[in-house]
């Protein structure tokens, strides 16, 4: 297990936790994502698994549809660093492009059919 640290890009948004080592990644074509646009993590971590270190009133969310995925993203700079789940609530997926030392570019990645849910 490795630990991987995270963040948005002004920093006001930090996140860790521990995983195998990460090669791919997940794009959803659900309304948001695909505009979007993040390479997301192909697993999901239950929320005890995801240590979150947020300045007070930086991380802000935004909910749709049902409003059961929550979709956070920081206040100072809008990058989207993590959400929640619709299909799998207290559990979350991260933005690849937000943690230390990966290169979301060069990662292997399937599509998720987030659009027909």
């Amino acid at each position: 297990m490795t630990t991987y640290h995270g963040s948005c890009h002004c920093g006001d948004v930090r996140f860790t936790f521990e995983h195998d080592a990460i090669s791919s990644g997940l794009h959803c074509n659900c309304s948001i994502c695909i505009r979007k646009g993040a390479l997301m993590s192909d697993f999901i971590l239950p929320a005890d698994q995801l240590h979150i270190d947020a300045k007070p009133g930086a991380l802000a969310l935004y909910r749709f549809g049902n409003g059961v995925a929550k979709h956070y993203f920081c206040k100072q700079c809008g990058i989207y660093p993590f959400h929640e789940t619709l299909r799998m609530p207290g559990h979350f997926r991260l933005n690849l492009g937000c943690i230390e030392g990966l290169d979301p570019l060069n990662m292997a990645s399937k599509v998720f059919d987030g659009k027909s849910l």
